[in-house]
């Protein structure tokens, strides 16, 4: 870890150890090795980082709209956002699904994972401030979020008919396999690997090419570059891959 990253873990580990009341780092890692598992998810929680938006990133939405048009509708799209922290990256895809489509009956299903629980809670709930959709032209706020009242006020919910779109579920990027059976369409990873040296990273790039059908888009993050991948990607786009050529041939 470089020093800034360093000084981020410890003052998150730190503010565990307050929580729990234990006094030492040592003793923590004691703690942690003995078993317990509410211990062990606030620990994970403790060291994510979750900033996000509606249509963060905003050129990939017409690259995914354009990606789905020229899939159609002889089948469901299977689209699986990786990090989707508090919701929003998953419900932008599943509004692009929606938008490009003109409703919400095309057979579309969105996998959304994060390691994080605690944020998966509030991705479930769908529960957001107003100001969050405030860039959102009005008429695709008014379709997609009802207006809070009484209580809720000064907050949005996202609409059923969306929400039921996208299956919610904890997956870490880092175990050994993932409980994802389905052939996917896209894969939007953004601004995760930038976390991760470059051999973790193409230890889950590696695990993602499989999953892609011959076809499927693979979206990064603003800052990211998969060149050291080259063997099982390419760029196709602005931070769009796809797979290399000769996976593709392996799939024709």
């Amino acid at each position: 870890l470089g020093e800034s990253k360093q000084e981020l873990v410890y003052s998150r580990l730190a503010r565990r150890l307050r929580a729990t009341g234990i006094k030492t780092f040592a003793e923590y890692l004691d703690h942690l090795q003995h078993g317990d598992k509410a211990e062990w998810e606030a620990f994970a929680n403790s060291l994510t980082t979750n900033l996000t938006s509606f249509f963060r990133e905003a050129h990939h939405f017409p690259t995914l709209a354009e990606h789905l048009r020229k899939l159609g509708t002889a089948r469901p799209a299977v689209l699986w956002c990786s990090a989707c922290s508090t919701g929003e990256e998953a419900y932008s895809m599943a509004m692009t699904v929606a938008d490009t489509f003109g409703g919400f009956d095309y057979p579309a299903r969105i996998i959304a994972s994060d390691l994080d629980t605690g944020v998966l809670q509030t991705a479930r709930e769908g529960r957001y401030k107003l100001e969050s959709v405030a860039k959102m032209p009005a008429q695709q706020a008014d379709k997609f979020f009802m207006r809070g009242k009484g209580e809720d006020a000064g907050f949005v919910r996202v609409r059923p008919e969306l929400q039921k779109m996208i299956s919610f579920q904890r997956i870490n990027l880092l175990d050994a396999s993932w409980p994802i059976r389905e052939q996917l369409d896209a894969i939007f990873c953004r601004n995760v690997m930038i976390y991760f040296d470059k051999g973790t990273q193409l230890a889950i790039l590696k695990k993602f090419a499989p999953l892609l059908r011959g076809n499927g888009l693979l979206f990064a993050g603003h800052s990211e570059s998969f060149y050291h991948a080259d063997a099982w990607f390419k760029l196709r786009g602005h931070t769009v891959y796809e797979l290399a050529e000769k996976l593709k041939a392996a799939r024709a």
